[in-house]
This record gives C-alpha cells, sequence and structure tokens, in this order.
C-alpha cells in the first residue's frame, strides 16, 4: 500500500466516523433517555410500594421505620445494643432511640441489661414483636402481590434476577 492509498483509507475512515457520530450521539443520549425513564419508573414503583406496605401496617399500627428496626433486632443471634441497630440501619442513635421507645411501649421489643457492662442496654424482641413480625411479613408478601399482579410467572422470575443483579451491584446494605 502506497501513501496515496493509505491517505485514500485515513479519509474514508474519517467520513465514515463523521456518519456515524450524530447516530453515536443519538444513541448515547437514547441510552440516557431510557435510563431517566427507567428511573422514574423504579421510583414510582417504589412509591407505590411504600404506600400499599403503610396501607397494610397502620392497621397493625407500627411504622414502616419501626418494622425495619424490628426485622432488624430479629436478625441477631443475640440481643443488640442501641449502638449497633443505629450503626446496622445508619441512623443517628437518637432514631433508634425514638423507634425503640414506640416499640417497647406497644410491647413489641423491651431494654434489657447487658450481663457483662452496667452502662450498656440490649434490646430483645418480646414474644409480641415476634407475632408482629410475622404479621408484617403477611402484609408484606400482599403488598408484593399485588404489586407482581400484572406479571406472569416467568416475568417475575427475569425481574427477580434483574433486581439482584442490582442489589448485588451496590455497595453492601445490610438492612
Amino acid at each position: 500500500m502506497d501513501a496515496s492509498d493509505s491517505s485514500d483509507a485515513d479519509a474514508t475512515d474519517a467520513a465514515a466516523a463523521a456518519q456515524r457520530s450524530p447516530d453515536h450521539h443519538r444513541d448515547r443520549d437514547h441510552d440516557r433517555d431510557s435510563d431517566g425513564v427507567l428511573a422514574e419508573q423504579l421510583l414510582r414503583l417504589t412509591r407505590r410500594l411504600h404506600r400499599i406496605q403503610s396501607r397494610q401496617l397502620e392497621p397493625i399500627g407500627i411504622t414502616p421505620a419501626q418494622f425495619r428496626l424490628l426485622r432488624t433486632v430479629a436478625s441477631y443471634d443475640a440481643a443488640p445494643r442501641m449502638a449497633d441497630l443505629a450503626q446496622r440501619l445508619d441512623v443517628v442513635p437518637r432514631a433508634v432511640t425514638t423507634l425503640v421507645d414506640a416499640l417497647e411501649a406497644s410491647g413489641r421489643v423491651r431494654r434489657a441489661p447487658d450481663p457483662d457492662s452496667r452502662r450498656v442496654v440490649r434490646i430483645e424482641i418480646t414474644d409480641e414483636g415476634r407475632a408482629t413480625l410475622r404479621s408484617l411479613r403477611n402484609a408484606r408478601r400482599a403488598a408484593a402481590e399485588e404489586i407482581l399482579a400484572p406479571l406472569t410467572a416467568g416475568q417475575r422470575e427475569v425481574l427477580g434476577e434483574l433486581l439482584s443483579a442490582l442489589v448485588d451491584g451496590m455497595p453492601e446494605r445490610r438492612c
């Protein structure tokens, strides 16, 4: 190949790139638009799920935040400290105190002294708390069934795989 052939090839490559470039930008813009639509759909779905779950939690007399704390307390092998709960929930300790106060008033958890340190208070789930968790899990399942009703079993399976890929790709969160 001589120099003129090389420059002709370069010119042809440049012309082809120039023709691809607007489409390439359009594709990238379309991808961003699609991502924006997906983000909006996920937000709308999340809000809908929260509304349904709140509606189902109301008769039980518990808020979504209290449910999350109760679920977290139950996930420990031994009764956690307030500081453990704050760290796991990624909230300030005062927020945990407020939630524990409400759950304790309803008989769902109790404060217990730490056997090794008089300064430490542990949070134990009560039998009432366990019964509430069972009811809440049923309410959550009903909310999910309501949301997923339009999907076939195959679509649900694909959605589960996609959601797992998204969750697994996120930084570690415990709750």
